[in-house]
């Protein structure tokens, strides 16, 4: 019988614990961390606000820029951003896309070995990451069509000539867009989770497309409204409540790594300033490099507390789904051996008497 997603909480907490910590190995948690960083099965509560202070002067020995910008010095640096980050982009979702096997595996096995499952699903993460950008252009295309066309329209009508005298419209448009924006938003996030909990498994069992598994995944969903939104509504909660604590400890953890890092960048600074550099194309791929480092190592120590987390989720959404998909069932609860028949005694004969 199917359990519920509140029943899924146990099995998937004692999976956590066995993968973990029985025994712990800490060579598991940098890999498992790794993985997790990129396939995106980390949950951070907080955010860092970077700033480099301004000053009044304009000497030749300040890290400042001077009031009009160089186009001569920021135009390439520009050009260069605009055509590297959206490769960036498809570089993580690749990654991502190959890391979501990798942790599928990985939770299933409750070990992970990254050479040889990076291998393994090559074809189903190549999907995956097909899907994933059609996802993301379809997701965008929607929030375009939600704004802009009720903008075009009320600047068509004129409403944003005299707005005083289309107050009345423009609020109740603003307040009907600002709603199907949120629900779009939603339900994107909905899509995509499911997709990553049940598609996911159907993908790498059965090597199917990401939409043939949404295919039977609405099939299960007509049959199950109830049990499915229960397990959204629980993993809702459950993501929050981690969200706090890994936050909490990522807030931590960030504060002990500035001390050494601001230290060192303090020092760097005031060695530069003696030296009489100014910002030039060096100075500033060197500040991006150093700042890059900085923010992949606190990446990289917020998913390493992230772990428990990491295994967790994807262990619950394995249970849950278990119950309802057969091929998971099948690996989640192996038959056991078939018992050997035990060997036949030949009983000594009686002596003659």
């Amino acid at each position: 019988m199917p359990i519920s997603a509140v029943d899924s909480i146990s099995p998937a907490f004692e999976h956590t614990k066995q993968q973990l910590f029985r025994p712990f190995r800490f060579g598991q948690w940098t890999r498992l961390a790794l993985v997790g960083l990129f396939s995106g099965e980390m949950s951070s509560g907080g955010g860092c606000n970077f700033n480099y202070p301004t000053h009044g002067t304009t000497t030749h020995r300040d890290f400042t820029f001077a009031a009009a910008p160089n186009w001569a010095l920021l135009g390439p640096l520009l050009a260069i951003a605009l055509i590297a980050l959206p490769l960036l982009g498809l570089l993580f979702i690749y990654l991502n896309s190959r890391m979501r096997f990798v942790l599928f595996d990985s939770v299933i096995a409750k070990k992970c070995e990254l050479g040889r499952m990076w291998r393994e699903r090559r074809e189903p993460a190549l999907q995956y990451f097909v899907w994933q950008i059609v996802f993301v252009l379809a997701t965008l295309a929607g929030m375009a069509v939600l704004i802009g066309v009720p903008a075009l329209a009320a600047l068509l009508l004129g409403w944003f000539t005299a707005p005083k005298e289309h107050l009345a419209p423009l609020i109740l448009t603003g307040i009907f867009v600002f709603f199907a924006f949120m629900f779009w938003m939603v339900a994107s996030i909905v899509v995509q989770v499911f997709t990553k909990d049940f598609v996911v498994p159907q993908m790498a069992l059965e090597n199917l497309s990401a939409f043939e598994g949404w295919r039977r995944l609405w099939r299960m969903l007509g049959s199950e409204k109830g049990s499915y939104a229960g397990y959204g509504g629980m993993k809702l909660i459950l993501t929050i409540g981690a969200g706090i604590g890994i936050g909490i400890l990522a807030f931590i953890v960030i504060i002990i790594l500035l001390i050494p890092f601001g230290g060192l960048g303090a020092i760097t600074v005031l060695a530069g300033k003696a030296a009489g550099l100014t910002w030039n194309v060096f100075t500033i791929t060197a500040a991006v490099v150093a700042g890059s480092i900085f923010l992949m190592v606190v990446f990289y120590a917020i998913a390493l507390i992230s772990v428990p987390v990491i295994v967790f989720f994807p262990a619950y959404s394995i249970y849950f789904f278990a119950a309802r998909y057969p091929q998971l069932a099948r690996l989640m609860y192996p038959p056991p051996p078939p018992i050997a028949p035990a060997p036949a005694t030949t009983s000594a004969p009686e002596p003659a008497g």
